[in-house]
């Protein structure tokens, strides 16, 4: 395949080399509605030039804010980089405060949104935001411009040798957007990458694509484009000629994957985690041999070794299993998934274990927004998967870890820095060298492993250092946990303070309500069996000697989780300080 060089030449490359008909398909209120890479090419053509009547400028930072994937964004994206403007894409669940903080830090100038919702949102902020000229939705709204007006004023506009010009200007190395990391106790930070940066992973990742004998891959995104994963992954599918399909939400991705039958998606662990206890859950109301028959095929599935190494008897087992009831869980995924790539947060050994074992093979992967993102992931091609790994490093990444046990990352998609933030630059980046906070080690293949969080390990008032996530990792293998956040920096002992799994606890206890859940004995006494079975595991100073439950069920919405479901922990603990002083204050007016 020809190199490309910046993201803008992606979808040029793609009308070239595969000119497909069905490029991105998004459904708008439950019809889908296709453009081809023509149609593709074309919309980007007339937003840059309407963009540069409009007065937009090389360097002006342009925010993009969805709540959901769609077509429109990734028009939107290339208009913008053809000029050379940056994008500044940002979740609609961010706060009105960051959202001020973000306008003001980065200067935006204009703003695209997808819904009115978010219009209003916005709107309400453009008295605190001086720089913000104008915005620009998706949607069609009376009181605003929209994209689609802008598409048509570009269309009759004769300035596209204005772009080319532009265009020809741009280099692999230019900032070609900003991305800020969500924050919790500090500021959100804006991480710079340019068009560089971000290609060398596309490119870097293509291989671990399935070969299909269809002449069209087909993904299905669901996951916020914001997040650099997604968005890397869907540069990455148009480069491969690839269709793209949008669901239209988050609620209807079991029918739209019915539809669609991707070949390949991309997932967070949360929501393989609710997969998974979702097929549990419907396995255990059979009965008789179903059920026993059922059994059989998870033991063997939670048993599962890549490359045939548990030999050929449970080959064939599995085989037997994969025909019985593996085959279920495929059809229910649409049928025709060759691969399932997951990152954000590490994903629980068993799950890849028994995803593989249905032939639904979880990819699980490590990366930063600050690398673009992806450093390593494991592949399904032989010797190249080893579960409960992240996988070995990607083709022009260099991994070394530090005296302290801390991962260090060199290679062209290591970020240009922070936006106007040289000083914590020279903190995060040393020798060419990005140190990533997290801990882990390389074993005798070059598979990496995660074994912690710099920052997150604490030490107790006896002065032990406690690896949080480890043991909230442990804590949410169980179906009775939903989320759980260790606690006790400077404390006596450690604690934890759990989120029950409601769904599976009002199905036991349907006379309950939340409140009434976490209060009941009966309950309590389950979920201290299942810190029981974890503390059996760990060390003496490692156990956890209390816990309390919230009654509340964490949403990103109520600002417990990230976009991409991870925990914003440092919120957990301000939100149930009260929980917090229960713990260990319990006297304390």
């Amino acid at each position: 395949m020809t190199t490309i060089k910046r993201l803008f030449d992606i979808p040029n490359f793609q009308l070239k080399n595969y000119n497909l008909s069905v490029a991105f398909v998004t459904k708008y209120h439950g019809e889908w509605q296709a453009i081809s890479s023509k149609d593709y090419v074309e919309k980007a053509n007339n937003l840059s030039k309407s963009l540069l009547e409009l007065g937009i400028q090389i360097n002006d930072k342009i925010a993009i804010i969805t709540n959901r994937t769609r077509t429109e964004w990734h028009i939107t994206d290339i208009g913008l980089m053809q000029i050379g403007a940056q994008s500044v894409p940002i979740y609609d669940s961010t706060s009105a405060n960051e959202m001020e903080y973000i306008f003001n830090h980065a200067e935006i100038k204009y703003c695209f949104v997808a819904t009115e919702e978010i219009f209003i949102k916005i709107n309400n902020l453009k008295d605190k935001i001086p720089t913000l000229k104008e915005i620009i939705s998706f949607d069609i709204i009376k009181q605003c411009n929209s994209l689609n007006n802008l598409l048509i004023i570009g269309k009759g506009l004769n300035n596209l040798n204005d772009v080319e010009l532009i265009k020809n200007k741009i280099k692999e190395d230019d900032l070609a957007t900003i991305i800020y990391t969500s924050g919790t106790t500090d500021k959100p930070k804006g991480v710079m990458l340019s068009h560089k940066n971000v290609i060398s992973n596309v490119l870097a990742c293509t291989s671990m694509l399935p070969i299909i004998e269809e002449k069209t891959l087909k993904s299905l995104s669901f996951l916020p484009v914001s997040h650099i994963f997604e968005r890397m992954m869907l540069y990455l599918y148009q480069y491969t000629g690839a269709s793209i399909y949008f669901a239209e939400s988050i609620d209807t991705i079991s029918a739209d994957l019915n539809v669609v039958k991707p070949h390949i998606i991309t997932a967070v662990p949360r929501l393989i985690e609710k997969i998974h206890d979702g097929i549990l859950a419907k396995g255990n109301q059979l009965s008789g041999i179903k059920k026993r028959l059922f059994n059989w095929a998870i033991e063997l599935g939670y048993a599962y070794k890549p490359d045939g190494k548990n030999g050929s008897k449970y080959e064939r087992n599995l085989k037997r299993a994969r025909k019985l009831i593996f085959s279920k869980w495929k059809a229910a995924l649409g049928g025709n998934i060759k691969v399932i790539f997951c990152g954000s947060s590490k994903l629980q050994p068993k799950l890849a274990r028994i995803f593989c074992a249905a032939e639904l093979y979880l990819m699980d992967g490590y990366g930063l927004t600050e690398t673009s993102p992806v450093i390593s992931a494991n592949a399904v091609s032989k010797g190249m998967n080893k579960i409960g790994s992240i996988g070995k490093p990607i083709s022009n990444v260099a991994i070394k870890i530090a005296a302290d046990g801390e991962i260090l990352i060199k290679g062209p998609g290591v970020m240009q820095g922070y936006y106007k933030n040289s000083e914590k630059t020279k903190q995060t980046i040393k020798h060419d060298y990005l140190y990533t906070g997290d801990l882990g080690k390389l074993d005798d293949e070059g598979f990496l492993y995660i074994t912690g969080r710099k920052k997150e390990i604490f030490k107790t008032s006896g002065g032990k250092y406690i690896s949080p996530s480890k043991i909230e990792i442990a804590l949410k293998k169980s179906i009775l946990i939903e989320q759980a956040v260790v606690i006790g920096e400077g404390e006596k002992m450690p604690a934890v303070i759990i989120q029950p799994n409601f769904e599976w606890f009002i199905n036991k206890y349907p006379n309950l309500n939340n409140i009434e859940l976490i209060k009941n004995n009966e309950a309590i006494n389950l979920i201290q069996k299942e810190i029981d079975l974890v503390n059996h595991s760990l060390g003496q100073w490692e156990k956890i000697k209390n816990f309390e439950l919230t009654p509340d069920e964490w949403s990103v919405a109520a600002g417990h989780l990230t976009p991409t479901l991870k925990v914003k922990k440092d919120i957990i603990k301000t939100k149930y300080y009260i929980l917090y002083n229960k713990i260990y204050r319990p006297f304390q007016e």
